[in-house]
């Protein structure tokens, strides 16, 4: 199961058996998805079409920015795990755990936000990063406190690289 939100109201429930349909919500999902190459996507769904391209995947938060018809969405997923944690009182213990941003795609350092030393909570803003004509706000992981910063304004940088660090 994964549970994907995009506002604090608008809540998901995906179900995907390993050999069965999509469920979401309990209903079947049946759509048509065609990969047109560098994370850009055309999507059929119930007799409408959908253009998607992933703008950011930030895979240790499970967070991830879509742009679906030019309209940009932010998603936070949790998978069966997550919701044990939160279950169990222990969702912090998980977040904790993420201590450096890393670039989510290559690009340019327009803007920091941050200092060294600054403390910082989960979903503030850090750095914008531009790439592919965009700026894309990369926010902060988890609580914590700024540790280090591995870039300076105007530096190109490679997917997967090391932004900030946190102590």
């Amino acid at each position: 199961m994964l549970q994907v939100r995009t506002t604090p109201t608008q809540t998901w429930d995906i179900e995907y058996p390993p050999k069965g349909r999509i469920e979401v919500n309990g209903a079947p999902f049946v759509w048509d998805l065609v990969a047109l190459g560098q994370g850009r996507y055309h999507i059929l769904l119930e007799g409408r079409s959908y253009s998607a391209e992933v703008v950011s995947a930030d895979y240790p938060t499970k967070t991830f920015q879509l742009k679906v018809n030019g309209q940009l969405l932010e998603l936070q997923a949790k998978d069966r795990f997550d919701l044990l944690l939160d279950k169990l009182g222990m969702s912090n213990v998980a977040a904790s755990k993420v201590n450096e941003l890393k670039a989510p795609m290559p690009g340019l350092i327009v803007d920091i936000r941050v200092a060294l030393g600054q403390t910082v909570q989960k979903g503030d803003p850090l750095l914008v990063l531009e790439a592919m004509k965009m700026e894309n706000i990369l926010k902060a992981p988890t609580d914590g406190v700024v540790g280090a910063i591995k870039v300076v304004l105007r530096d190109n940088v490679t997917k997967g690289q090391v932004l900030v660090q946190f102590s």
